[in-house]
């Protein structure tokens, strides 16, 4: 078995690599999170807003029209 030892300046670019993978790790995964909860928003003001409208009747009115 051969150890190899790195030297103070190669450690700390490793470290320093690291941690850049780690930040943009976790940018990507709030980034993620985020677009995903926006949609979900999104897609539950579309469902109310549809369930409104069935509810008061004014889709089956519109299709009525055509």
């Amino acid at each position: 078995l051969a150890l190899q030892f790195k030297s103070g300046n190669e450690q700390e670019e490793v470290a320093l690599q690291n941690a850049s993978k780690q930040i943009v790790q976790t940018a990507i995964l709030q980034a993620v999170q985020q677009v995903s909860q926006e949609s979900q928003q999104k897609e539950k003001k579309v469902n109310s807003s549809v369930s409104l409208q069935l509810e008061r009747g004014e889709l089956t009115k519109k299709h009525e029209k055509k």
